[in-house]
């Protein structure tokens, strides 16, 4: 069967180079029963290139199962996978066929595989090499043919990287590599998909098909797009409903498109480590910590002051302060070596004491943490989302916090 018979059949709208080279790898393959591994980002259509490939195989007339594993509950995928015997956990009431039982002589396709456990992955993998597997609390060893056709999202030799995926079952999944290019780098095909969605909304609401205006065309192929076709299709079918006008202008369609302000600019963006910060609480005792550096500092640098001159009135640094508008959290050090100093006599000297005490017997992290929390909650009268936002953290952890010091107001 020919590219243009195949794209008709499962309804794959499109003419990109990146798209033409995806579905040629899969009919080239079909025959054959090697592993495949399909990459892309979500919403790209993935799930139609192993329906492709099962029906141009030899398997065609057998079993076709299409398995989500980043839906599966991590305690359960062994036995949706493999099966289980009777008693082997406390559901289990009677022997269950896994997947891979059930596809025997057929094809199962892995969607989200990235998101598989470890312990599972090893499982698969003897699957892969031996064709063996074994049920959850059995010990006998079965044996299936299934061909394997993996789908993922994520970027797997990163995953490899760290730790979370195997990199011999990542080697013996990826045997062909499928990529399918991103929608904004098919902007050829995006007016034709929306072209497509619209009179097929049309149709299912029994209404005249939306049509774009010119300056709604550009704005439509210039857009992101990071829900990629199924973000286009909701939209479409958005704006068929809603709008009464089938005329659809760029000042409508800008209404259901989010950041459309934003150029189509590549951004850099710094990887965070776990490293950098362990948690949200650790961002917190580095405030802290910085704070209590910055007061060890100025405290430094007024007895320097002092050792200099011993007449110094340093009320007068406050009075600067107050009548430059400035606030305690804007104070630096080169404002205060800026200051004008004024001397007084030396009987009306005030005593600088000595905070070195007060610095270290601050409270416990988990005391300063409460007393941040609380002291936030009330100015902003407590309202959980504005004192959230002051101390860096989203208004989930806030809550949690507040429950676990037991605040209340």
């Amino acid at each position: 069967m020919d590219l243009q018979n195949i794209k008709q059949r499962f309804g794959i709208i499109g003419n990109s180079e990146g798209l033409n080279r995806a579905l040629d790898i899969a009919i080239q393959v079909a025959p054959t029963d090697l592993s495949v591994l399909i990459t892309g980002e979500s919403g790209v259509g993935k799930e139609k290139i192993p329906q492709i490939i099962h029906s141009q195989s030899l398997r065609k007339h057998n079993s076709y199962i299409a398995v989500n594993c980043g839906a599966i509950p991590e305690g359960t995928i062994d036995s949706e996978l493999f099966g289980h015997v009777k008693g082997s956990f406390t559901s289990a009431h009677s022997d269950r066929k896994g997947y891979f039982e059930e596809a025997n002589n057929g094809t199962i396709f892995l969607d989200e595989v990235g998101e598989l456990p470890l312990s599972t992955q090893v499982r698969l993998l003897r699957v892969l090499e031996s064709g063996e597997f074994i049920k959850v609390g059995s010990s006998k060893i079965e044996k299936t043919n299934v061909r394997v056709i993996a789908a993922t999202n994520l970027d797997l030799t990163s995953r490899v990287t760290e730790g979370k995926f195997r990199e011999d079952l990542f080697y013996r999944l990826n045997t062909v590599p499928i990529f399918l290019p991103p929608l904004r780098n098919r902007k050829g095909d995006i007016f034709l998909l929306f072209r497509k969605f619209a009179n097929d909304f049309a149709d299912k609401y029994r209404m005249p098909p939306i049509k774009l205006a010119e300056d709604s065309v550009y704005i439509l192929e210039n857009y992101r797009w990071p829900g990629n076709i199924r973000q286009l299709k909701n939209i479409t079918e958005q704006i068929s409903i809603l709008e009464e006008e089938r005329l659809i202008t760029g000042d409508i369609l800008k209404k259901y498109l989010s950041d459309t302000n934003v150029p189509n600019l590549p951004v850099l963006i710094k990887k965070e480590t776990a490293e950098d910060f362990a948690s949200e609480r650790e961002i917190l005792y580095k405030v802290l910590f910085d704070m209590r550096k910055d007061i060890n500092d100025l405290k430094s640098l007024i007895n320097e002051i002092i050792d200099q001159d011993p007449d110094i009135k340093l009320d007068d640094y406050e009075t600067q302060i107050v009548k430059n508008n400035t606030r305690p959290h804007e104070i630096s050090l080169d404002s205060v070596k800026n200051m004008t100093p004024v001397k007084i006599e030396k009987s009306e000297r005030y005593d600088i004491e000595d905070t070195n005490e007060i610095v270290d017997e601050v409270l416990s992290l988990s005391e300063q943490e409460k007393e941040l929390i609380i002291k936030a909650l009330e100015k902003n009268n407590y309202k959980r989302k504005l004192a959230a936002k002051d101390l860096g953290i989203s208004e989930r952890t806030l809550y949690r916090k507040i429950k676990e010091y037991n605040i209340t107001k």
